[in-house]
């Protein structure tokens, strides 16, 4: 029987390459790690969190028209030492979190949304 090992990237298709790389790296502290031009024509970054192997990878392919993200159909999640030092951080960048921060009442930590480019959510949680 085979089966999978490790989840190796996520694909979010996206308007603007470069937006969206320079969110990913200066709102979530990512790193990109590559980026090449696929053999269908697709221009593709790919990106990754200090403590994680599983890569993000942003593909610009205009061909297949613009991308209109549902409301509530997908999102990346992150861990943060802190929703309020995130939060601050957000602040300087004239940003701010589109839903939360959500404490939980026992004090195990929290969670808040902030809204990436194209509307994609992307989920910051605490854990205490």
């Amino acid at each position: 029987m085979s089966i999978v090992r490790r989840l190796d990237h996520t694909r979010y298709r996206v308007n603007d390459l470069e937006r969206s790389v320079q969110f990913y790296r200066e709102v979530l502290g990512l790193e990109e790690v590559r980026r090449h031009k696929s053999p269908r024509g697709s221009e593709l970054a790919f990106l990754k969190a200090p403590e994680s192997d599983e890569l993000i990878e942003l593909c610009y392919f205009p061909n297949s028209g613009p991308v209109a993200v549902q409301e509530d159909l997908t999102h990346l999640a992150f861990i943060v030492d802190s929703l309020e030092a995130f939060g601050k951080h957000l602040q300087s960048l004239g940003l701010e979190f589109s839903d939360g921060p959500t404490m939980k009442d026992d004090g195990s930590g929290g969670f808040a949304f902030v809204d990436a480019p194209e509307g994609y959510e992307v989920e910051l949680i605490q854990r205490s």
